[in-house]
């Protein structure tokens, strides 16, 4: 008994460390002035864009930003016109893998789980490559979203598994989060200062 409550006090300390961890780094890029993340912004994606021109044009899975999280929309439609094809994600159960469906910057679109804009319609895809949004990242590219695991649960389903690329500012940088099992590490992290490839 005496160990099944350490096990649980401390696991208690670390849901509280990741969540004010997640919580201070969201406040910090919302605070950003508009310049300074609009020049952060355009950085990310310059960085970003001669890591995809590497690839082979693929299907790359992209997401509709909020709380000031860059904005890889524009890049996504110019990959657009160099053959890529782009997708969105969806929460169809709330219990299993995000499913992805085409999107273009006409596609019509509704206001799905938590708010966020996803396309109604279209075909379902399976991305090659996956762009994840980052609140926090540490040196073994572990990431925190916003505590839904999702991306977990995506990364972790998909097969073959795309690769992963998180997309945000050094501010969101720490030497660790101290991961979970359930936790899956990205392939790559973009920031304003450049590519970071996770051995």
């Amino acid at each position: 008994m005496k160990d099944s409550n350490i096990s649980s006090s401390q696991g208690s300390e670390d849901a509280a460390f990741r969540s004010a961890l997640r919580r201070e780094r969201i406040i910090a890029r919302e605070a950003l002035p508009t310049d300074d993340h609009l020049r952060r912004s355009t950085a990310v994606l310059g960085h970003l864009d001669a890591l995809l021109a590497r690839r082979h044009p693929g299907i790359l899975a992209c997401y509709w930003p909020i709380r000031a999280e860059v904005d890889c929309r524009p890049l996504a439609t110019t990959l657009m016109d160099r053959g890529w094809r782009v997708c969105l994600p969806f929460i169809a159960d709330r219990h299993q893998a995000l499913k992805f469906r085409l999107w273009r910057p006409d596609s019509e679109m509704i206001a799905g789980e938590h708010g966020i804009p996803t396309v109604t319609k279209g075909p379902l895809l399976l991305p090659d490559v996956i762009l994840l949004p980052v609140n926090v990242f540490d040196l073994k590219g572990y990431r925190l979203g916003y505590g839904a695991g999702y991306y977990d649960r995506t990364l972790a389903a998909l097969s073959p598994r795309p690769y992963a690329i998180g997309v945000g500012f050094d501010l969101a940088r720490v030497n660790s989060i101290t991961p979970h099992a359930q936790d899956c590490p990205m392939d790559a992290v973009v920031t304003e200062s450049g590519v970071e490839t996770i051995a």
